[in-house]
């Protein structure tokens, strides 16, 4: 089966400010994107009000991951540079998809906002997931 928006043309910077106009109208602010050396987005941090106060997330975008998968699937782009740039827009298209149908099971009331975006919660300088995996998941009981 082959990779979720593997043949995507949407410029990167697009599907980011797509995402950036959705966060924003479930209440996000302080929206940062991060780039990479190459001039590439990849990952945004934006702050919630909550009803427990204010909440800080980072939703990284791991285009390398994409480019791996490109690869090995021989996915017909040219030349590395092409599929990195190609990798790029598809990672940021697939998140882009997943947000809008969190966002969708929010508007029918099954899962509240924080309950979407927990495993990005900003704890320090990582997220809850990073936090959790650095400590082997021993945070948390089994039952």
């Amino acid at each position: 089966m082959p990779l979720l928006n593997y043949t995507t043309r949407v410029p990167a910077e697009q599907t980011v400010m797509e995402i950036t106009q959705l966060l924003v109208k479930y209440g996000a602010t302080d929206i940062i994107t991060s780039y990479g050396e190459d001039g590439q987005p990849r990952g945004l941090k934006w702050r919630l009000t909550t009803p427990h106060g204010p909440l800080a997330f980072a939703l990284p975008c791991n285009v390398p991951q994409v480019f791996h998968l490109l690869t090995q699937d021989r996915i017909q782009v040219r030349d590395v540079e092409a599929r990195r740039k190609q990798a790029t827009r598809v990672a940021w298209r697939i998140l882009k998809d997943w947000i809008e149908a969190q966002l969708a099971l929010l508007d029918t009331g099954m899962v509240e906002l924080e309950e979407i975006f927990l495993p990005y919660m900003l704890q320090g300088d990582q997220t809850l997931y990073q936090a959790l995996q650095a400590g082997n998941f021993k945070a948390l009981q089994s039952g």
